[in-house]
């Protein structure tokens, strides 16, 4: 397997870290995975970091952002990718899917961008509310 998830806890807040090339055949399931077992140990503010990923293709890196992406809000949590790559942030941009995730590229300023309001707080976007039904 070429890819590794790993999950590091700064305060309540769950920082993920991928690496690797996140394809059908090694990464099935991995994003999606993580980020379950976060929600389930209590998380509700996660950070996915995107620093040293490759590569994503459809399913098992792009469509499991958006998977982990509705399940935490579900429940209430918020996700926000950090320090994605040119290539992955193109896709999401060209999927519209930039409108529903929040992009940092500075760790820091990620983590401070949690702070003030509670999980499960609605953030407005930019240019108006939003519903879980333009996912």
């Amino acid at each position: 397997m070429n890819c590794t998830a790993t999950v590091r806890k700064v305060g309540d807040l769950a920082i993920v870290d991928l690496k690797g090339t996140f394809t059908i055949p090694d990464a099935s399931g991995i994003i999606r995975g993580t980020l379950a077992g976060a929600l389930e140990s209590g998380s509700h503010n996660i950070l996915l970091n995107l620093a040293q990923v490759e590569y994503m293709d459809s399913a098992a890196g792009i469509g499991e952002l958006v998977s982990s992406y509705t399940s935490a809000v579900r429940l209430g949590a918020r996700l926000k990718l950090l320090r994605a790559g040119k290539n992955i942030h193109h896709v999401l941009h060209l999927l519209r899917l930039d409108t529903i995730f929040e992009f940092h590229d500075d760790e820091g300023a990620a983590i401070e961008s949690f702070r003030g309001r509670r999980a499960g707080a609605a953030a407005e976007p930019p240019g108006g509310s939003r519903s879980e039904s333009q996912l």
